[in-house]
């Protein structure tokens, strides 16, 4: 048991979700939430397909939410059986009073500031329907925060520090529960209704998964509005060697060691409809592009570097230089 605590995942590594228009993606991440593009790249395995990558000030592994915008994708349904929501964290209570009069300005559909499992917490949503919520961490401890966007609009008081708690919407709770604490190591520590709070590696609510129990409500169907997968932190290499040794001896296909270039990963359906990757928290995103200007050129791992033409002539230009434009925070 103490190998496996060795290698236990170590929270949230990153969300993957899709939308409509990586434009309009850009800006409201931008703009809107102060989330700094760190990359602009195409998925890897659908190469007309952008890749947008949002994180903190550094592109630091636990911050990063990504989006793809296949093309003639159809809007998706939320249901049961889905990555239902992500979560991101903000630096406090307070924080949380300053995005609801941010949202209402900026016409940005929201809850209202909510409580769950003893957290403030403010449910909002896109223009494609993506579901949402800003965490606070005046009564967090456990997985460290990251660092906000030092040249984006949001004061630093105020503004997204990492993914907080992801929320999975289930029919099989029982089955559920049992993958996660026996196969993946997740504790279960509280629950409120049909919602159980799960936690791995230091805990906290960059390291936690909220599942909700909804055998009522229709299958959810992928699209654009929804989530793709969801990423778990490990060390390094060899302790991705351990879950891809480990996932088959309960009886989960794979798919084996994947190089992403910014990080490693191994990729496994756990559950109907519900796909998790885990990836290492290195090399990350600083090795192509300098600090400057991150995001602001389109990055091609070096596999697809050889058919950059080909890619160039296929995806639309987005503008997304900011190292010349001066953000007021507001």
């Amino acid at each position: 048991m103490e190998e496996l605590l060795m290698n236990e995942l170590k929270g949230l590594h990153h969300v993957t979700a899709i939308t409509s228009s990586a434009e309009k993606n850009y800006e409201f991440f931008t703009y809107v939430l102060g989330m700094r593009l760190v990359k602009k790249t195409v998925n890897q395995d659908d190469i007309q397909t952008y890749h947008l990558f949002f994180a903190d000030d550094k592109g630091s592994a636990g911050t990063d939410m990504t989006f793809f915008d296949f093309p003639g994708i159809p809007k998706g349904s939320h249901g049961t059986n889905e990555i239902s929501k992500t979560s991101f964290r903000v630096p406090s209570d307070a924080a949380l009073e300053y995005w609801v009069e941010r949202f209402d300005r900026m016409d940005i559909k929201h809850k209202g500031i909510e409580e769950r499992f003893g957290k403030k917490v403010l449910p909002f949503t896109d223009f494609d329907d993506q579901s949402y919520e800003l965490i606070s961490d005046e009564k967090n401890d456990g997985v460290p925060a990251g660092i906000p966007w030092q040249k984006g609009p949001v004061p630093l008081q105020f503004a997204i520090t990492g993914l907080g708690p992801l929320y999975v919407r289930v029919e099989n709770f029982d089955y559920f529960k049992d993958m996660l604490e026996k196969v993946l190591l997740f504790k279960e520590i509280d629950e409120e209704g049909a919602f159980h709070l799960f936690e791995t590696g230091e805990g906290g609510s960059g390291a936690q998964i909220v599942v909700e129990y909804n055998p009522i409500l229709p299958q959810a169907r992928q699209g654009f509005g929804t989530v793709h997968h969801a990423a778990f932190r490990v060390d390094d290499r060899e302790t991705l060697e351990k879950w891809i040794e480990r996932m088959p001896t309960f009886g989960f296909r794979t798919s084996g060691y994947v190089n992403r270039h910014y990080f490693e990963s191994l990729y496994v359906k756990v559950a109907p409809q519900i796909l998790f990757e885990f990836a290492t928290d290195g090399p990350g995103f600083m090795g192509d592009e300098p600090y400057e200007t991150l995001g602001e050129k389109l990055s091609l791992p070096p596999i697809l570097e050889p058919k950059r033409k080909q890619i160039e002539e296929k995806v639309r230009p987005i503008d997304t230089v900011r190292s010349t434009k001066e953000f007021i925070k507001e």
